[in-house]
């Protein structure tokens, strides 16, 4: 069978053309299938997109912030309020503390932590601090997890090595915000530094080792996964990590306030009774911003003038009650005497007119002597 030329050219083009046509293929399914491992791989132990959005904030920018106060708390841990950050100390089937979340999202390296300044907080990559740096410097045992790298340091801990029960408080950092676009002041938490209490080898007093900043935004989608135990009496868990803080169900005073000086309440005032005073007053500051930036109404008003009656009242060694008592009675007195006035008036207006007698005239007897 003979074939021309022109046939022999394109049964060769077509030849060449379904060559490259699979090669095309074949490198594009390699393609795919790389960047889907690749995926798998950095997606493994991290949340998903969509979890992550929940979480996403979009912070005001400086022009919508005519006012801010940067707040220090500390929320000790014996306290009811605060116990549930606390319990359990060992880690149960679905329950674990706040201090062993964070201390397992370290060591995975899943996120990071900074330096504590003492007041000069500043949560960028030049104070990040290194979580191998940070178990040697607290004497917590640690071992390089299996795919550790330079650029990927991850550790193992043994639940026994992680020191819950020493972390007694933690260090809350605030920002009341008055934001112009909702004129709204919001109270924000912006990040958690768990503090040890370490007694020495010769026991004495504990002494408190502020750990690390954790930015809250960064542990939030973590935390609130876990539900907790909020309160003894209603056994349900239907709280979690997130809801605890966000709905302020913490009970912590205030230590420090953002100052020039960069110190804290116990070094400007040392006395225990004016220090009290101070942290009072700045909680009664941070509440009046929000109540004064909106008109009473009528409302309001009156109740603050009855407020401000029964203080002056007091005051002047006379109680609101009795000045009520004589009000009333006085008023009832005047009411009593109005309707009795009034029904006489009626009853005089309904009697009817006595008819002239018809009769004839009675005769007159002169008294005879």
């Amino acid at each position: 069978m003979k074939y021309n030329s022109a046939n022999m050219n394109t049964l060769i083009k077509s030849c060449l053309t379904l060559c490259l046509l699979w090669s095309a293929i074949g490198s594009h399914a390699q393609v795919v299938k790389k960047s889907d491992t690749d995926d798998s791989k950095k997606t493994n132990n991290q949340l998903s997109v969509r979890a992550q959005s929940l979480y996403d904030t979009q912070d005001a920018s400086d022009a919508d912030i005519p006012w801010m106060r940067v707040i220090y708390r500390q929320i000790d841990l014996n306290k009811e309020k605060n116990m549930p950050l606390y319990y359990p100390e060992e880690s149960t089937e679905n329950q674990e503390n706040l201090f062993r979340i964070v201390m397992k999202l370290l060591a995975n390296n899943q996120i990071p932590a900074y330096e504590y300044l003492d007041g000069r907080e500043i949560f960028t990559d030049e104070y990040r601090i290194k979580v191998k740096e940070m178990f040697d410097r607290f004497h917590i045992l640690y071992a390089p997890a299996k795919g550790y790298s330079e650029k990927n340091p991850r550790f193992t801990v043994e639940e026994s090595d992680i020191p819950s029960n020493e972390v007694l408080s933690y260090y809350i950092l605030e920002k009341w915000i008055f934001d112009r676009r909702t004129s709204q002041v919001k109270p924000s938490i912006e990040a958690i530094c768990p503090v040890l209490h370490r007694t020495g080898d010769f026991g004495g007093e504990a002494v408190k080792y502020p750990m690390f900043w954790v930015k809250y935004n960064d542990i939030r989608p973590y935390i609130a996964r876990q539900y907790i135990l909020a309160s003894n009496e209603n056994n349900v868990q239907q709280y979690n990590y997130d809801d605890y803080f966000q709905m302020r169900m913490y009970e912590g005073e205030i230590y420090k306030t953002q100052n020039l000086r960069n110190q804290s309440l116990m070094q400007m005032y040392p006395n225990d009774s004016i220090r009290k005073q101070a942290q009072d007053s700045i909680e009664k500051q941070l509440k009046n911003f929000n109540e004064n930036l909106w008109v009473p109404s009528p409302e309001e008003i009156a109740k603050a003038k009855e407020e401000q009656a029964a203080k002056e009242a007091k005051e002047n060694g006379e109680t609101l009650d009795n000045d009520k008592q004589k009000k009333e009675k006085s008023h009832t007195a005047r009411s009593s005497r109005a309707k009795k006035q009034k029904e006489a008036k009626v009853k005089k207006q309904k009697q009817p007119k006595q008819k002239k007698s018809s009769a004839a005239p009675v005769r007159s007897v002169r008294r005879t002597r």
